[in-house]
């Protein structure tokens, strides 16, 4: 190898592939050469498969039977950065690393040379005839807010064959167009912002705009009241960043929340940054992979797999909604992308905002250690007042036992409805109801591949299982004992909660938020857009709804089930219904009239609800952290979770009561193990499911020594186990 990383023609260099296998491939060097991180592409049996030259090959066999590299593809090679940010991740979560090459290239079309392509778009004309493939198509168009389609996403997303976007070309309803594939994006502008930053955020700001010029590491927990414009102060950090001439990278925990976000980032910079999440089609995905790792994206706005995108020089990570469990990919590749976030930027030496009105008691207690820089935005922005809040005592009301909306609320709903003013209604339950029973023999209609129950949707007439998706109709007799017509819904969800508002509110207009009821994600954009400018009297929503959406007419929020989150044994229930129940009640007042919150509760004296209520959030994080503290529990202690699935029931118990026996790796470090014990939910998808608990002090090694103990068995057949370091859920 020659200076630069480069490795001449026919030497012997390591490739990374994307297959699962255990260790580097060698290859030589095809004509040409080719350099350090270059993505290849290289035989392997009869198979092109993609990989990345991860360094020199080992050699010690014999060079004659080396097969050479088949082509080094058009894309910028992987740097040092990115290939230590890898390597680090997969240490930390114990992932094999083609799994973590795989997520760093996500990128369709990855090999394809440039070239033009064609593309289609939203038209002028009108169909000669309305048919339903035509409308399908003019509605994934409009949904998609006029981005650009090859023939084969278009038809795809619309259900229809190719001919029928053809006919709409002919009729000049879809445009076709020639276009230049992976284009650079519209030059953003560090102008200066159009808001007067109140002398609050202006200091916010300045100290980010100073770690940013120091061009080093740093994190810094953006702590502000739900409307106290976070999202300002971290926008003059991304400008910052900008007329520094590096990149900027900000994560939304939702797709739903970056229409309104890209707005503004359209409204500060001129124009719209590269986006990154499912809602994007594959065409603008290669564009944005490609021109992050060429320089040609200034600014990317993207869920949490924008992390693993090869900036070229990444100087600033926002993380919006720090605290939201979005951020933890559950399957997969188990990772948290706010602890990612703070991995990648060490390297680099980048700067991480984590902004929230409510933290993860992670980052609060790295803020009080020291670890994290904490700025405070206290006072809300404009003539934006807090809301005030108070529990209504479901015990002293008297409701029958179909309806969920107590008379006070409902008293309180009437005032602003009346003074043409928005409610919103929240429950954090998806569907009609969450328990079909049969009033005879009392069977709960459950899922045929989970030990789950599946949830009845009204508005798709079925039963949905909300662990592995599956549905089926709505059975018209009870799949036990046969009889017919006595299914009855028990419990409410937010369709059910809709209907009971339409009839205490007739000449109300109601519009329900799930993530359920829409077919896309930009549908569910643009029902936002039109509540938020005053398309709705009452709000009938779940977490969905809690989630950063600004309602300026909206001036009271309702909860309907403030203690739903208090059940169960997670030990971050407390945390997490203080932080969902604060960031709801948020939702109110954000205008210039003030706002309330009504928190329906049977425990208005648990100490979250009167935490919630009293406002005294420092008080409960103390409380919190002390009791985990005791506990010895995260973010305190260190633990991980391990799961054993199979379709054998038997299988996976023994493997579990094996490794529950053979702990010494673990022992060494002075690790706890807890179990095997069946999961919370014990089969999904008909895979039965055992756990097993880690538990270690916070400094303990707990890494190798997992690797260790998990490395001493062998799993035959169709076993799987999975290691999930610092578990953000237990089911």
């Amino acid at each position: 190898m020659s200076a630069g990383g480069f490795y001449a023609e026919g030497a012997l260099v390591a490739v990374l592939t994307t297959q699962p296998l255990d260790r580097l491939l060698d290859y030589k060097a095809p004509e040409g050469g080719c350099h350090l991180g270059a993505f290849v592409e290289v035989p392997l049996g009869p198979r092109k498969v993609l990989g990345v030259v991860w360094g020199p090959g080992e050699g010690g066999y014999d060079l004659g039977k080396v097969r050479p590299v088949i082509r080094v593809l058009d894309a910028e090679p992987m740097d040092e950065t990115m290939r230590s940010f890898l390597t680090r991740a997969g240490e930390y979560t114990l992932t094999p690393m083609p799994a973590m090459l795989r997520l760093a290239t996500r990128s369709p079309g990855l090999g394809d040379p440039p070239s033009m392509r064609t593309i289609y778009r939203l038209g002028t004309g009108t169909p000669e005839r309305e048919t339903d493939a035509r409308r399908r198509v003019i509605a994934a168009l409009h949904d998609y807010g006029g981005l650009a389609f090859t023939l084969r996403e278009l038809a795809e997303m619309a259900g229809v064959s190719a001919s029928v976007v053809k006919g709409l070309v002919k009729q000049g309803v879809v445009s076709e167009e020639q276009s230049p594939r992976d284009l650079p994006y519209p030059r953003l502008e560090p102008g200066a912002s159009q808001y007067t930053l109140t002398e609050e955020q202006g200091a916010a700001a300045e100290h980010l705009r100073s770690g940013i010029a120091a061009e080093r590491y740093g994190t810094t927990l953006l702590r502000g009241i739900t409307g106290s414009g976070k999202t300002e102060v971290y926008l003059e950090a991304v400008a910052a960043c900008l007329k520094a001439g590096r990149q900027a990278l900000v994560l939304l925990p939702e797709i739903a929340l970056t229409a309104e976000f890209l707005t503004r980032v359209e409204a500060r910079f001129g124009a719209q940054p590269a986006e990154w999440h499912s809602g994007v089609t594959m065409t603008e995905r290669r564009r944005c992979w490609r021109m992050v790792g060429e320089g040609g994206a200034q600014l990317v706005v993207g869920a949490r797999s924008a992390l693993f995108l090869p900036f070229r020089d990444l100087g600033l990570i926002v993380v919006d909604e720090e605290h939201d469990t979005s951020y933890k990919q559950e399957d997969g590749v188990l990772y948290n992308a706010r602890d990612m976030a703070v991995l990648r930027a060490s390297i680099v030496g980048a700067q991480v905002v984590l902004a929230s009105a409510t933290p993860s008691l992670e980052s609060w207690a790295n803020a009080e250690a020291g670890k994290y820089t904490r700025i405070e935005l206290t006072s809300r922005f404009g003539a934006a007042r807090l809301p005030k809040m108070r529990a209504i005592d479901m015990r002293a009301e008297t409701l029958p036992a179909t309806r969920w909306i107590s008379d006070t609320l409902a008293r309180e709903v009437r005032a602003r409805f009346a003074a043409g003013e928005q409610s919103l209604l929240f429950l954090n339950r998806r569907g009609y109801a969450p328990i079909t029973i049969c009033r005879t023999c009392g069977h709960q209609v459950g899922c045929d591949h989970c030990d789950a129950r599946m949830v009845e949707h009204r508005f798709l007439k079925r039963l949905v299982c909300h662990q592995c998706g599956e549905t089926k109709p709505i059975p018209e007799a009870c799949p036990s004992c046969k009889a017919e017509g006595k299914l009855a819904p028990v419990g409410p969800g937010v369709e059910r909660l809709g209907e009971e508002t339409a009839s205490l509110f007739p000449e109300a207009r109601i519009a329900v938020l799930s993530s359920d009821l829409f077919g896309s994600a930009r549908a569910m954009k643009a029902q936002i857009a039109e509540i938020a400018q005053g398309g709705a009297d009452i709000i009938i929503g779940t977490q969905l709804v809690a989630k950063g959406h600004n309602f300026p007419l909206l001036t009271l929020v309702g909860v309907i089930d403030a203690d739903l989150g208090l059940q169960g044994s997670d030990l971050r229930a407390a945390e997490r219904t203080f932080q969902l129940m604060r960031q709801v009640a948020g939702r109110a007042g954000r205008a210039s009239k003030p706002g309330a919150a009504l928190l329906q509760t049977y425990q208005p004296e648990h100490p979250v609800i009167r935490a919630i209520i009293a406002g005294d959030e420092e008080a409960f994080w103390a409380a919190e952290a002390a009791e985990r503290k005791a506990a010895g529990v995260p973010p305190y202690g260190r633990m991980a979770g391990i799961v054993l699935s199979s379709p054998d029931v038997q299988a996976v118990f023994d493997l579990g009561r094996e490794m529950a026996r053979r702990t010494g790796p673990l022992a060494r470090i002075g690790a706890q193990v807890f179990g095997p014990a069946p999961a919370p939910i014990a089969r999904i998808r008909g895979r039965h499911r055992v756990r097993l608990l880690v538990k270690a002090d916070k400094s303990a090694p707990l890494q190798p020594a997992l690797a260790a103990w998990a490395g001493q068995f062998r799993l035959k057949g169709d076993l799987r186990l999975s290691i999930d370091i610092d578990p953000q859920s237990f089911y």
